[in-house]
């Protein structure tokens, strides 16, 4: 009789400590003799959401996922200190090699999609395949439509971009905007360090989706304070220092993993990412399939958003049977 894995939660979790004596939590979920599959948080700094299981069918797949550095249950909570994309890299290695996963397949949305395209790049020998979801490449251009006046979210939503920087001085620049906002995480005033991660955490949040249900996306709602503080503190330190890699390191190198079968979901209307980013990746990249989404922005709570990155999951988990 086929045993049946229903996604009722994880079996195993427990903590892998890195080089440099960090402690990164991870858990697993599904079927132990399935596909494997990492799934790999956004953010910087967002954490693994409850519900990051409904995506994969858990009698195909052996669900593996992490907190990165500084996030969620992972120690020190909070930390800048070797919080590189380098190190988190290793960390994805150090965790494969841990749970003796020969190969695996990676899935991100944001900045998870980055790390899922770098890893994959890093180590194509232990890559099945590859699913991404509002592709973010850490160009100049990505971090610009993200911060700058320029970008999307400034255009689209210019009341609530006055808000995000307000009494920062011009020129608006990711460095500058980066800069300041440092420097009030930093302020010696609680009120002023309260103030300013609420307004970077808004602000991701009101771009997230095209239609935010209430109370969300607002300066007047709480929030709890570790996830605004975690998100806004790596954000901004990843974005500041550039992501940690080079310019355009991703399309460069995308050659790489070019046999290496990928799905690529975008929203029409991210205003977080760019859909030009994804365009450029899948023309790139000869092994992926491209699904932009009408009527969707960037968050994975968007229905179509949701439903193309099951239909991937599938597609893959067939794909990939022979191949196992």
């Amino acid at each position: 009789m086929k045993r049946l894995y229903p996604d009722i939660g994880s079996y195993a979790s427990g903590y892998v400590k890195t080089a440099d004596d960090c402690e990164l939590y991870y858990e697993q979920s599904g079927n132990p003799d399935g596909i494997p599959v990492l799934y790999l948080h956004g953010g910087p700094g967002a954490g693994l959401s409850p519900n990051y299981r409904r995506f994969f069918d858990a009698n195909r797949y052996h669900i593996i996922a992490f907190e990165q550095r500084g996030c969620g249950r992972s120690r020190p909570f909070g930390s800048l200190e070797g919080n590189t994309t380098q190190n988190t890299l290793r960390d994805i290695e150090t965790l494969r090699q841990k749970l003796n996963i020969e190969r695996w397949v990676l899935f991100g949305g944001s900045w998870g999609a980055t790390l899922a395209l770098l890893a994959a790049i890093k180590n194509p020998q232990s890559t099945l395949g590859v699913i991404v979801r509002g592709v973010f490449l850490g160009r100049e251009e990505d971090r610009k439509w993200y911060l700058e006046p320029c970008g999307g979210g400034a255009q689209l939503y210019p009341e609530h971009y006055e808000v995000f920087v307000e009494g920062i001085d011009e020129p608006l620049t990711v460095e500058t905007i980066c800069q300041n906002y440092q420097q009030q995480f930093d302020d010696k005033n609680e009120a002023v360090r309260l103030a300013a991660l609420k307004r970077w955490y808004v602000w991701e949040e009101r771009l997230s989706r095209l239609y935010l249900p209430p109370g969300t996306g607002d300066i007047t709602t709480h929030y709890p304070l570790s996830l605004v503080t975690c998100l806004a503190k790596l954000e901004c330190h990843y974005l500041l220092n550039r992501c940690f890699i080079e310019e355009n390191y991703i399309l460069n190198n995308i050659h790489k993993i070019a046999h290496i079968p990928g799905a690529i979901v975008h929203g029409r209307y991210d205003v977080i990412c760019k859909t030009e980013a994804a365009w450029q990746l899948h023309k790139a990249w000869s092994q992926s399939d491209l699904h932009i989404v009408s009527g969707a922005g960037h968050s994975t709570s968007e229905g179509g958003i949701a439903l193309k990155l099951c239909s991937a999951t599938r597609d893959m988990s067939r794909a990939l049977q022979g191949a196992l």
